[in-house]
């Protein structure tokens, strides 16, 4: 869940440590620290709160910020706290007894309690709360000289999650890093290398990256590394050069992330679909790495995420089920493995996640694996540890995801679930070739038609509604039921209010208690053949309890504006595709809101973008 990034060259480290905790404070941003050598000594300057909080905090007449830290080689953390309440004394970097050794780390040490009682018994004193610094102390006991053999010798002595940077005092030229079941790539430079959690930290001054593996750990120089198991076994790793381009990691006259992502979605269905289509056809074969006759075989998909991912998979079993003709179930990935799920090799278990590190994510796929199902993953990041552990990927192409509330990420998911949906059915003949045709035509509109949602002036009069509000209600069914869960998770992720998605139905067995003049209730009520009366009808019960009524509603739908209080009106499309329309206003919705309140909405309070802990 925390950021790290280290640094050794030739130029000064902390610049370049600063820049990349901002990239990373998507992470977490409880607190903030960066520890470089300089002149043999470790130097150490730290605080709680955001960067920005914390670089208000400094006044002029301080002889050390964070900018101005000297070093050529240093290591820099934003904590997302686990162990250890949010104070100076637990924020990172940590260090040991001496001060000659300077750590940071992403994970959770599961036997730290027992290795500081032994630490203790001998003699070590700790300064935090924290299962960190555990580590750096461990490594102090372990250090006879070199680094790179004290830190294996302590890691070996662990069990847990950690992605690490270690500095020592006593070997000023080199950087230390190592990882087990959280993220951590090596970048390459000319004569400087860099460590760091996720790719836009580094992206500014490399393209070219290693990603390191399980119990792997690097030795860094400024013009030189060295890569080797935890018992010393060197290992030669390919290295990838990245896309993405620095400016898709910038704000670009944007005031958040966050909008200038709800933005770029129609860029990232583009991208997305780009290549994939083919003569109205959908061209997926090569990407799925599964023959024939193997997805033919499959009689049963598992889809296994956590939270927003979680929405996207349960409008792929809307449509799965619906166009394949494949029974689906969607799980949360945290709950898979604590359970017996029955699974063979004509499983297709689908991995959804946008960083491909999710922790609870990986430990159901391998949980399937063991199991023998087929594994494909849904990822947004090239090389990340999801994609590297199943058997097909299919990546969205949104680009890098720094708001910490998932949006344009969220609907290139849905986009990629629609054109396997698509595949699968050309396979199993469940559409005609005309059928499958014309969704894809209407795919390729979408892009276009969401452009014309993002400056809807009725969205910044709605998001007035919610002033002095503490609950809210979204209800939708069918397609657009995970809609109504979506738009509740923006809302409460970015500005704090309370609020709750249902099945409009379900409204009647319990929710319609709650509802008064104070209540806001959202309904995703797009035009189908199914639902649509129902979902009217429910509106009116709303209404007779004096509820605050907002539509989301296919445009030219009168009938709809004489019951609504509000309405916001989205293109036409197919009813199997209109969630991705549908989630657009609501995503501006929670925007608005957010920003109405004075709240930061790529900083979300006590969330973090990436969990790679359970």
């Amino acid at each position: 869940m925390c950021g790290i990034i280290g640094y050794i060259g030739n130029r000064e480290a902390a610049p370049i440590l600063v820049e990349g905790l901002k990239r990373l404070e998507y992470r977490g941003y409880d607190s903030a620290g960066i520890s470089t050598i300089n002149k043999n000594n470790i130097i150490i300057e730290k605080d709680i709160g955001k960067l920005e909080e914390i670089k208000k905090k400094r006044g002029k007449e301080e002889k050390i910020n964070f900018e101005k830290i000297e070093g050529n080689v240093g290591i820099s953390h934003c904590r997302w706290a686990t162990h250890g309440s949010v104070t100076k004394e637990n924020a990172h970097p940590h260090t040991d007894c001496k001060g000659n050794i300077s750590i940071v780390h992403n994970g959770i040490i599961e036997n730290f309690s027992e290795l500081k009682e032994k630490l203790i018994e001998k003699g070590h004193k700790f300064k935090s709360s924290t299962d960190t610094e555990v580590i750096a102390h461990l490594i102090e006991d372990n250090y006879n000289g070199n680094i790179e053999e004290a830190t294996r010798n302590a890691l070996k002595q662990i069990q847990g999650s950690y992605a690490l940077g270690v500095i020592c005092s006593k070997e000023p030229k080199k950087l230390i890093a190592a990882r087990n079941e959280s993220p951590l790539i090596l970048g390459l430079g000319n004569n400087e290398n860099f460590i760091a959690s996720d790719v836009p930290a580094i992206l500014k001054y490399t393209n070219k990256v290693i990603y390191l593996e399980n119990k792997e750990i690097v030795i860094l120089e400024s013009n030189n590394y060295s890569i080797k198991n935890i018992d010393g076994g060197k290992i030669n790793k390919k290295i990838n050069e990245i896309n993405w381009s620095p400016e898709l990691a910038e704000k670009s006259g944007y005031k958040h992330f966050m909008l200038k992502e709800i933005y770029e979605q129609p860029r990232a269905i583009t991208e997305t679909l780009n290549s994939r289509i083919e003569n109205g056809n959908i061209n997926i074969k090569q990407e799925l790495n599964l023959s024939d006759e193997e997805l033919q075989k499959i009689n049963r998909i598992i889809i296994v995420a956590c939270g927003t991912s979680w929405h996207s998979a349960l409008v792929g079993e809307f449509m799965l089920e619906e166009l394949a003709k494949i029974p689906v179930e969607v799980e949360y990935s945290s709950e898979f493995r604590y359970r017996n799920p029955i699974i063979n090799e004509n499983t297709l278990v689908i991995a959804i996640s946008q960083s491909g590190e999710t922790a609870d994510t990986l430990a159901a796929i391998r949980e399937a694996k063991k199991r023998n199902a087929k594994v494909l993953s849904i990822v947004n990041v090239k090389g990340s540890s999801i994609s590297r552990e199943t058997d097909s990927v299919l990546y969205t192409c949104a680009g890098p995801e720094i708001g910490v509330a998932s949006t344009k990420a969220f609907t290139a998911q849905l986009v990629v679930l629609y054109l396997f949906t698509l595949f699968m059915a050309n396979l199993r003949k469940t559409l005609e070739n005309k059928i499958i045709s014309d969704l894809v035509e209407k795919l390729r509109k979408l892009p276009l038609q969401i452009e014309t949602l993002l400056d809807d002036k009725e969205i910044k009069k709605i998001a007035d509604i919610y002033k002095g509000k503490h609950n809210a209600l979204f209800l939708g069914r069918g397609v657009n039921f995970p809609i109504a869960l979506e738009g509740a998770l923006k809302l409460k992720e970015v500005s704090y209010i309370h609020a709750e998605g249902y099945p409009a139905a379900e409204m009647k067995h319990g929710p319609i208690a709650l509802i008064d003049k104070n209540m806001p209730v959202v309904f995703i009520a797009t035009k189908d053949i199914y639902t649509y009366k129902k979902v009217l009808g429910s509106m009116q019960e709303v209404k007779a309890r004096n509820g605050i009524v907002i539509a989301i509603a296919t445009e030219d739908d009168e009938e709809i504006r004489k019951i609504a209080d509000f309405v916001i009106f989205i293109p036409k499309t197919l009813y199997i595709l209109s969630s991705i329309l549908a989630v657009v206003p609501l995503q501006l919705l929670a925007y608005y809101v957010a920003t109405d309140r004075k709240l930061d909405p790529d900083k979300p309070r006590n969330l973090s973008k990436s969990v790679t802990v359970e």
